[in-house]
């Protein structure tokens, strides 16, 4: 069992994760990568679904009899959304994870 420490703003906690064997029966022990594709998928999966959580909530802006706006205010909602949609892809591109440099001449 792998473990590693999750660091919050207010408190520290520690997470433990099961290789998990696949299909075969084996748990790419040599590898070195059940624990880590694991911790990938169970953060990815929480993350992604808090996020569509969030842009769901900012769907609900949209009923103009709780609301007003104007469409300049909607597109710039839209823009940093795709911004940031936008620059998760291009982490996940770059050879780091780093995200790539904004200006260039």
């Amino acid at each position: 069992m792998h473990s590693f420490m999750v660091v919050r703003a207010s408190h520290m906690r520690q997470v433990r994760y099961r290789k998990e064997p696949d299909m075969d029966g084996s748990n790419h022990e040599g590898r070195g990568l059940s624990a880590k594709h694991q911790k990938f998928r169970d953060l990815a999966e929480s993350r992604t679904n808090k996020a569509l959580d969030a842009i769901g909530r900012i769907g609900n802006l949209s009923n103009r009899s709780i609301y007003e706006w104007d469409e300049a205010e909607v597109r710039k909602v839209v823009k940093a959304l795709k911004d940031a949609v936008s620059e998760v892809e291009a982490r996940f591109a770059s050879p780091k994870g780093k995200a790539s440099a904004k200006f260039k001449l």
